[in-house]
């Protein structure tokens, strides 16, 4: 699956930078026995339906003619979003001192999410300051980082 993303994620690069925009992420995940390939792009001053439509319309005939996916699957271009999943060490890097919530696969004193502002991430590991409180999680314990409205 990694060599899918990989693959799409080369393809999908330059026609997103040739449209002004970034490419934020490629997911190739599977939903309710349907499997689907989305790109999430981003653009200073937020992405409209028209920026997706481009990248959407000019990225299609190259999977169709690539096909780096056997199977069947939807294809879906959109915003990165307000709340949008940090994953790259560079998106960590951005969004220092914003405020995230930390998704963990285990609680930890009794619970899997805490909210504050990303104060470090190095190797995976996510520092971020609750209200006064530094809170530090290893990239084990880490399930996903998102962007949070205050």
């Amino acid at each position: 699956m990694n060599k899918i993303v990989d693959l799409v994620t080369e393809l999908a690069r330059p026609i997103v930078l040739e449209n002004g925009l970034e490419l934020w992420d490629v997911e190739y995940v599977s939903e309710g026995g349907q499997w689907y390939l989305r790109i999430y792009i981003d653009k200073e001053g937020g992405v409209s339906i028209d920026d997706c439509e481009k990248v959407s319309r000019a990225l299609d005939p190259i999977l169709d003619e690539k096909d780096p996916i056997p199977t069947s699957y939807i294809f879906e271009v959109s915003s990165a979003g307000l709340e949008r999943t940090l994953k790259q060490p560079a998106h960590f890097q951005r969004f220092l001192g914003e405020n995230v919530e930390v998704k963990l696969y285990k609680p930890l004193d009794g619970s899997k999410l805490y909210a504050g502002n990303l104060t470090a991430h190095e190797n995976g590991d996510v520092t971020i300051d609750c209200g006064g409180k530094t809170m530090h999680f290893t990239k084990k314990q880490v399930a996903s980082v998102r962007l949070r409205l205050a």
